[in-house]
């Protein structure tokens, strides 16, 4: 693990006192003060007025109680989370999580490292997160429905479009942003159609945010591979999950020519050297909600499935971990080490290890941080943001290319960013410093508040 500046070490040592119990959110924060270090020995002046310790606190933390009523008329309690983090660059904007995983301490490592991908897209959006530890797997549409009018209920008296702009996250996709959005209509007398992004394209929606934050992902690697004259076409990929981020990430690969040999879920992951069937795929998990299991039942020749193994066993040049906080362990990296990896790209929140990061980056292997390579799914929230308040709706393709400026643009930030403080190379240290910069110099900007 890479050693804290002894001038930041007292600043995470608060933030261990005061957060205790919050792992991911320690771990966050922790990866980007170790960058800071070369920051503060290039500009003394960051390290003034409690503008790291500030960037470090949330500006505010919402905790409620949701109440709601399942199919067999039992009233059910789940709590909901939103935080507020930094709202330095526009207002607060990120996801809403619905998993059982979702505590206090999970909410702000995102909303952390929401703050710094927002600033990297060069869009005017801060940093937000929010979510539930409601379990949508098994549920009705008329559960979820009540689920999210009674989350929104709440929710509602603390966003806006120039307040809080939540979009979807895991377990919160289209269906779900539908219902909130329409609580929240029926509540607030308003049709504020950039209150939350991620919605239906028959109201208000934009095209490609679907596609937007696995086909970012692919571009950021893409960029990333040209440094070293290399391309997606004829590689082996492995992507880890298979929702939304996933799934897109598998259709921009195989567009640019690359071979999907693994993907899953939670239950286990299928394998097919013949290379994934992306419609089986979707089918299975868009249409039917099934697990991946069912793929290798019905694709049957050329299919593994194992369950409950771990995918990065399976050899590739590139890895797409697209699924989860921490799911790439440092075992998981000197195997795909092991199997000559050449690049790995974070689709997900923080999908690798402290430990994973850094065998990855002593083997030399390509690394894209989630916080730039993820970015391209709130850059086309932004991008709705923008359609939404000049009552325009713009086409695919043009949506696309924004979206492929964005992602090359961050890309090039980070790398620069990483050479002109002496670390080539070196897109984690890059991110979060390119990042830090931008949210800093607005902070200072406005003064101590």
């Amino acid at each position: 693990m890479t050693q804290i500046d002894e001038k930041i070490e007292p600043i995470f040592a608060e933030v261990l006192r005061r957060n205790a119990g919050e792992p991911e959110f320690h771990q966050a924060v922790r990866e980007v003060l170790e960058s800071l270090g070369r920051v503060i020995a290039k500009h003394p002046d960051y390290a003034n007025d409690a503008l790291i310790e500030r960037i470090c606190e949330p500006e505010r933390q919402i905790i409620f109680r949701v109440p709601w009523v399942d199919d067999k008329g039992q009233v059910q309690i789940n709590r909901g989370f939103r935080v507020q983090f930094n709202s330095a660059l526009g207002p607060y904007k990120g996801g809403i999580r619905f998993h059982p995983s979702v505590n206090l301490g999970i909410v702000k490592f995102l909303g952390f490292e929401q703050t710094f991908k927002n600033a990297l897209t060069g869009m005017p959006i801060g940093g937000g997160k929010g979510g539930s530890d409601f379990d949508p797997r098994g549920r009705s549409d008329g559960e979820i429905m009540r689920f999210c009018q009674s989350f929104m209920t709440e929710l509602y008296r603390h966003i806006g479009e120039y307040t809080d702009v939540p979009a979807g996250d895991i377990g919160v996709g289209g269906r779900e942003i539908g219902y909130l959005f329409g609580q929240y209509k029926r509540l607030t007398n308003r049709y504020e159609a950039g209150v939350l992004t991620g919605k239906g394209l028959v109201y208000g929606g934009s095209r490609a945010r679907t596609e937007a934050t696995g086909y970012g992902a692919v571009y950021f690697v893409e960029r990333m591979l040209a440094t070293r004259k290399l391309e997606l076409a004829g590689k082996r990929v492995v992507v880890s999950g298979a929702g939304n981020v996933a799934i897109y990430t598998m259709e921009k690969i195989l567009a640019f020519g690359g071979k999907i040999v693994a993907c899953s879920d939670s239950s286990g992951y299928v394998s097919d050297e013949t290379g994934i069937d992306l419609g089986l795929v979707k089918e299975i998990k868009e249409v039917r909600r099934q697990r991946i299991s069912e793929y290798a039942r019905r694709k049957g020749t050329g299919t593994h499935y194992v369950e409950g193994g771990s995918i990065w066993d399976v050899p590739c040049d590139i890895a797409m971990p697209s699924a989860t906080q921490n799911e790439v362990t440092g075992k998981d990296a000197r195997a795909l080490v092991k199997n000559n990896v050449i690049a790995v790209g974070e689709g997900a929140n923080m999908p690798c290890t402290p430990d994973a990061v850094n065998i990855f980056q002593n083997a030399g292997v390509l690394f894209a941080p989630g916080k730039a390579a993820n970015a391209g799914g709130v850059a086309t929230s932004a991008l709705e943001m923008q359609q939404n308040a000049s009552r325009d709706s713009w086409t695919f393709a043009r949506t696309e290319e924004r979206l492929a400026t964005i992602m090359r643009d961050i890309h090039d930030a980070c790398a620069e960013t990483a050479e002109e403080y002496g670390a080539p190379g070196d897109y984690v240290l890059g991110a979060n410093i390119a990042g830090f910069v931008r949210v800093a110099e607005a902070m200072r900007a406005m003064g101590v508040v």
